[in-house]
């Protein structure tokens, strides 16, 4: 079982940036893709970004450009740093772990963290 917590949501102004932090347990954090998701009120959750074990990253096209996703595997720490945050960008924002094994898929989610984003 992996728990993976989520910080540094809160209020961002239109255009300002954000930093956004998850630590994930266990001694395995290196092998899993880890992945920010976020889920806005009414709609369904959409992924943000992923980057694999190897540092591998995949964007939306929503956030590509301004967005970075990085890992330090030392610290089981992924961080989503997003920049030009825009009122669209306002989500509940999940971290994800997801592994695959022989015979199964390892998935794990964050309680996620808000963003609100307002002048």
């Amino acid at each position: 079982q992996v728990q993976v917590v989520e910080s540094g949501g809160g209020l961002v102004q239109p255009g300002g940036s954000l930093t956004l932090s998850c630590v994930a347990s266990g001694r395995t954090f290196n092998t899993y893709v880890m992945g920010w998701y976020r889920q806005a009120p009414g709609k369904q959750r959409e992924l943000v970004a992923s980057i694999t074990s190897d540092g591998i990253t995949n964007y939306a096209d929503s956030v590509k450009g301004r967005s970075t996703i990085s890992r330090d595997n030392a610290k089981n720490t992924v961080y989503l740093q997003m920049n030009s945050v825009q009122p669209e960008d306002a989500a509940v924002y999940y971290c994800n772990a997801r592994r695959l094994t022989t015979i199964s898929v390892l998935n794990f989610w964050g309680q996620g963290t808000q963003v609100t984003v307002s002048s």
